[in-house]
């Protein structure tokens, strides 16, 4: 489960929203548009609008909480939101991954389309949630320090493992109903599974030993996982014609690139419009509605406000410790897993079978949640403890309260810190600051300006000096340009004195301001050695841009120009769409840096290793950045860092490697403590992180890609798409030769013909 919470209290009731139709994924308009492949930000708002209110029927339809894997199912195979669910698409049952309950299985996200092994008639379903089932967490919840945060395959306190393919055993509760009544087995016969526990437990889930084929993969987050999965295993039924609308139409390409970043588009979005909701509550990747939330808690019941209650009330107090003679304490941490706790309440067995599991979890993690935030000040409550949730993944949530808590820096109580596991680590001491000194991060320096983006001379004749150069940070930050050593001969030779030199400036493509385009500065000039001073650029360069200027012979007026790209590219978080270069780039346009000044103080973990990794990896011609990640805290701080401060950076670590921000690389490490990449022979091998700088940006074939821009009102391209009939209505011929030719495109060799009940519409364009 995930780490966050949004909203202000369980009990909150939504404003009624407008009732209107809720659009359908086979429906009259298309749900998922070229925009979504760009990820939420870029999609309109009339877009995400029809979206939402999909979704917002899904999440209210369906009995478990949904997460953004099972939303993305139900927009991209359609769901129907009658009885049918799945069961009225026409998706290859043969496709699906088969799990045997007990056994080893390879990893199977939330959201993955399984069967599952029986006796007798197989079980078709949607898995819809998953946690760590590891064997030493208690059966009333308690969970031994060490197996709080652990990764997979760790075998006891500071013993990682060291099989590079590690085991994880994982609880998995499929919704045996995802796929409606005809596909789905009678109550009798699902009861008998259950009472048989060969195929199902009792509870009707399946408990698993999941093999990870990496020790990276077993860290990714659920949404990389899911688009592996998909990508790989799920390929066929990603890529089936028989979908509402084709990933592969939406991104124009059946590249396994384009296609990934597509996907991961998408999912983007289907989050975004979750969280965007308020009428919905989130716990991670988990939506659930408010109402629903509201009548557990007004519930006098087993597993209701009682029992929540009383579920906060033994986390916020199982540290509270036993006093000793003369009023001594002693430090006690207590790990609490939220599943197995809910077991021990009276009458909640049966509450717990099937999807309910995965409900009450989800009501109890955003409880919790809510309490810790409404009642403590960032996990600090008036006894003294300190609680926070310590693992998002095991036992459905491992909760952390200890006493005393103020003797530990504050830090966000939802973010899975793992202390657990890292307090039981096998690492050498690291001394503690005094609590009075925070550590601050230090302000790189920046790479000298002899060895990152010299100034290039591109020719000298009678008529002008032709230069270029990129920009620079500093540059930006001092209102100034340097002036090649020809320009400065130049012009002092032909002035007396330091001239005021006319700057125009042309920039294609860019927003130039009037008193930007055309300005007078001042030329200072040395021996070798000028600057152009007190310039003003325009709102949208940025450091690593490159500038090509000219200066005529005798003249005192430059030229300076950039050079537009032929498409947009994503370097960082920002969309480039002019020539620049990369290693300026990577040093300089980096978290806590612009125009108006340079710092780290403030950044979060994230942003903090991102800087890092930019500013002091080792540097390749096409801007890739590598550092050894040992050497990462040291090279954040300049010091010994705080133990909590290590720990989030490497949690920020794991989650930009899960999300392919970063790389994991190899290198090694010479006798004079100096890394190289690639590794080099008979060197101590390192483990390195690396920064990529630029991938290939979408562009929509309708032209703007600015959210809000003109281009998105005026013309819109909708994919072709398969839309339902309504009784007795039949394709006719074109519709028929167009689906074929639709799926000669996708690359499907067989099976051209429409599925019955269903007709297909072309691409084309609305709008004016």
């Amino acid at each position: 489960m995930g780490g966050d919470s949004r909203g202000s209290g369980p009990v909150a009731l939504s404003v009624r929203r407008e009732e209107r139709e809720v659009p359908a994924p086979y429906g009259d308009g298309v749900l998922l548009t070229f925009a979504m492949t760009s990820g939420y930000d870029a999609v309109p708002d009339g877009e995400r609008e029809r979206l939402l209110r999909y979704l917002e029927a899904v999440v209210a339809a369906r009995p478990a909480p949904v997460h953004t894997a099972v939303a993305f199912n139900a927009v991209y195979f359609g769901y129907d939101l009658g009885s049918d669910g799945y069961g009225g698409s026409p998706l290859s049952l043969d496709d699906f991954p088969v799990i045997t309950f007990g056994e080893s299985a390879p990893a199977l996200p939330v959201g993955a389309m399984v069967c599952v092994a029986t006796g007798s008639d197989p079980l078709y379903a949607e898995i819809v949630y998953k946690e760590g089932a590891h064997p030493e967490v208690g059966a009333l919840g308690d969970v031994p320090p060490w197996v709080s945060g652990a990764p997979a395959g760790a075998e006891g306190p500071g013993r990682p493992g060291s099989d590079p393919a590690p085991l994880r055993r994982e609880l998995l509760v499929p919704d045996p109903h995802a796929f409606g009544p005809a596909l789905s087995l009678s109550p009798a016969q699902l009861h008998r599974l259950r009472t048989r526990r060969r195929w199902i437990n009792g509870d009707g889930h399946v408990v698993v030993d999941v093999c990870y084929p990496s020790r990276e993969a077993a860290r990714r987050d659920d949404l990389t996982a899911y688009a592996d999965h998909l990508l790989t295993t799920a390929r066929a039924q990603l890529l089936s014609p028989y979908v509402p609308v084709s990933l592969a139409e939406l991104v124009g390409s059946t590249n396994d690139d384009d296609l990934r970043a597509g996907l991961l588009g998408i999912l983007d979005t289907v989050r975004g419009v979750l969280n965007s909701s308020d009428t919905l509550r989130t716990w991670g990747h988990y939506a659930i509605t408010r109402a629903s939330l509201a009548d557990c808690w007004r519930d006098t019941g087993p597993l209701g406000g009682d029992d929540f209650r009383s579920l906060a009330a033994a986390v916020e107090h199982a540290a509270t410790p036993t006093k000793r003679r003369y009023g001594l304490t002693a430090p006690v941490t207590v790990y609490t897993a939220v599943g197995p706790r809910l077991r021990g309440f009276p009458r909640a067995a049966e509450l717990l079978k099937g999807v309910g599991y995965a409900a009450a979890v989800c009501q109890a993690n955003v409880t919790l949640a809510d309490v810790v935030q409404r009642n403590s000040d960032q996990g600090l409550f008036e006894n003294g403890a300190r609680v926070s949730l310590d693992d998002a993944f095991e036992g459905g949530g491992v909760w952390r309260s200890h006493h005393p808590g103020d003797a530990e820096p504050p830090g966000d109580p939802l973010g899975p810190a793992g202390c657990g596991w890292m307090s039981t680590t096998t690492v050498p001491p690291v001394p503690e600051p005094e609590p009075e000194a925070e550590v601050e991060p230090v302000d790189l320096p920046l790479a000298d300006d002899a060895t990152l983006g010299p100034s290039e001379l591109l020719s000298s004749d009678g008529n002008d000096i032709l230069w270029r150069l990129p920009l620079r940070l500093a540059h930006l930050i001092d209102s100034r340009l340097p002036l090649h050593p020809q320009a400065v001969r130049e012009l002092r030779d032909a002035h007396d004195r330091p001239p005021t030199v006319r700057l125009e400036l042309d920039h294609p493509g860019g927003t130039l301001e009037a008193t930007a385009a055309v300005q007078d500065v001042t030329a200072e000039l040395g021996d070798e050695e000028g600057w152009l001073t007190g310039i003003v650029w325009p709102g949208d360069l940025f450091p690593g841009l490159m500038l090509e200027l000219s200066l005529p012979r005798g003249g005192a007026v430059i030229r300076m120009t950039t050079t537009r790209l032929d498409e947009h590219i994503q370097v960082g978080d920002r969309v480039v769409g002019h020539s620049f270069d990369p290693c300026v780039l990577t040093r300089e346009d980096v978290p806590g840096s612009g125009r108006h000044g340079d710092s780290a103080v403030g950044l979060s973990p994230r942003e903090l290793v991102m800087r890092t990794v930019r500013r002091c990896g080792l540097l390749t011609l096409d801007g890739h950045a590598l550092l050894d990640r040992s050497g990462l805290p040291y090279a954040a701080y300049e010091r010994i860092p705080a133990r909590a401060q290590t720990v989030a950076l490497e949690s920020a670590v794991s989650e930009l490697l899960a999300e392919r921000l970063l790389e994991p690389a190899l290198g090694s490490r010479d006798v004079w403590g100096q890394p190289h990449f690639p590794a080099r022979d008979g060197e101590s091998a390192i483990p390195l992180i690396g920064y990529r700088p630029a991938r290939r940006r979408v562009i929509r074939p309708w032209g703007g890609t600015e959210s809000g821009g003109e281009g998105w009102h005026a013309i819109q391209f909708v994919p072709g798409h398969l839309r339902r009939l309504l009784p007795g209505c039949s394709p006719s011929e074109a519709q028929r030769a167009a689906f074929r030719e639709y799926c000669r495109r996708l690359g499907k060799a067989d099976g051209w013909e429409l599925p019955e009940g269903y007709t297909f519409v072309t691409a084309h364009t609305r709008g004016h």
